[in-house]
C-alpha cells in the first residue's frame, strides 16, 4: 500500500531489495525502515557498510560484519519466548560505530 501511495504522489515506487542475505524483507519500504532502525543503533550513515550508488554490493567488507552482528542478534532473540526483540544493535552500540563492551571510565 505505501508503494501505491508513492507512486499516487507522483514519485516512482522503491525498486524491490536484492541480494538479501540475512535480511527478512520483501520490499524496498520494509528495508528502508530496518536500514533506519541500524543508522540509529550503530550511529553511522548508509556508506559506513554499503558502496554508494550500489547498496547491493558486497565490495565494502563492512557489509559482511554487519550480516554477522544481525546473525548474532536473531540467534540471542531466537532463545526468548514469544520472538520478542530483546536485543538489537543499540544494545551493544549504544549509537557509536564501535560497540561498548564496558561502561565509560569516570573521572
Amino acid at each position: 500500500m505505501w508503494l501505491m501511495m508513492l507512486s499516487a504522489m507522483g514519485q516512482p515506487p522503491m525498486p524491490a531489495p536484492t541480494n538479501l542475505k540475512v535480511l527478512k524483507a520483501s520490499t524496498g519500504a520494509e528495508v528502508n525502515q530496518i536500514m533506519r532502525a541500524f543508522t540509529a543503533g550503530v550511529g553511522v550513515q548508509c556508506a559506513f557498510c554499503h558502496v554508494p550508488g550500489n547498496y547491493a554490493s558486497d565490495e565494502n567488507p563492512k557489509k559482511e560484519i554487519a550480516r554477522k552482528m544481525i546473525r548474532l542478534t536473531q540467534q540471542i532473540n531466537a532463545t526468548f519466548p514469544e520472538g520478542k526483540l530483546v536485543v538489537s544493535c543499540f544494545t551493544c552500540h549504544r549509537g557509536e560505530p564501535e560497540p561498548k563492551t564496558a561502561p565509560e571510565p569516570r573521572q
